[in-house]
């Protein structure tokens, strides 16, 4: 990534669009070109800016919350399987930020006093050991932890989840259009979108400095009606009629 950076900067670009990682590359590499970051993890303390609203420097962009939901997506688990006396949760322990992940997580399950057993997965071969453990222990639901990791193997996942017949909640609506029982988090279409409004604001002539990181606001609750009846599941009228979408 860094040499990509250092490409792009010595063909004096007009502005750099990615994600955080994408960012933090293209930072180090010019102070000068514009750099926008679609980001899932706080950018202040990855360093991207100094602060949410004024970000200072050539950097700024979108903060659409992920890590940071994976307690609320843990509480809509709970709802949806309410019998399940340990939640397994899937995690990637060489994200950057996997130990705040998990303990956000930790506390989250011991506000509510819920089991939780963590398995940790980097790699396809890992992905399939953790869901091989869970066929052992036999945990009563699974909350696969927010990842760009787990989004590329989303495939892979939701297949071990439909075979050993686990109940799982994701991060984005892609995994539940892929056949996932359920999802909460922010739309990336959105983010994405508003990314876009930013470049083209930055290409007219405003300065990155002056414009603060967007927010996402908006979230999206998606439940797959095919793939509760394939697993038994009766679904609450509540959490339904909560659900932004219920795909059929």
């Amino acid at each position: 990534m860094p040499a990509l950076a250092l490409d792009l900067v010595n063909r004096a670009v007009s502005i750099i669009v990615g994600n955080s990682v994408t960012a933090e590359a293209a930072k180090a590499a010019t102070a000068t070109i514009p750099i926008l970051f679609v980001a899932g993890n706080d950018p202040v303390e990855r360093g991207l800016v100094a602060s949410l609203n004024r970000p200072g420097g050539n950097v700024t962009g979108v903060f659409h919350f992920t890590n940071e939901l994976d307690p609320k997506r843990l509480g809509l688990l709970r709802e949806l399987i309410p019998t399940a006396s340990m939640i397994a949760v899937l995690l990637n322990p060489k994200a950057p930020n996997a130990a705040t992940q998990l303990k956000g997580i930790q506390e989250g399950a011991r506000a509510v006093g819920q089991e939780i057993r963590v398995l940790d997965a980097a790699s396809e071969s890992e992905i399939d050991a953790a869901f091989a453990k869970l066929a052992q222990e036999r945990p009563g639901s699974l909350l696969v932890g927010a990842d760009p990791f787990f989004n590329g193997r989303r495939n892979q996942i939701i297949a071990l989840a439909a075979h050993y017949r686990i109940p799982a909640i994701y991060e984005w609506r892609e995994f539940v259009e892929a056949g996932g029982l359920a999802s909460y988090g922010t739309s990336l279409i959105d983010a994405y979108r508003q990314i876009g409004i930013y470049a083209g604001r930055i290409l007219k002539g405003e300065k990155t400095a002056d414009l603060p990181v967007m927010q996402s606001v908006k979230f999206e609750f998606v439940l797959n009606l095919k793939t509760a009846k394939s697993l038994g599941l009766t679904l609450p009228p509540t959490l339904l009629a909560r659900a932004d979408e219920v795909i059929e």
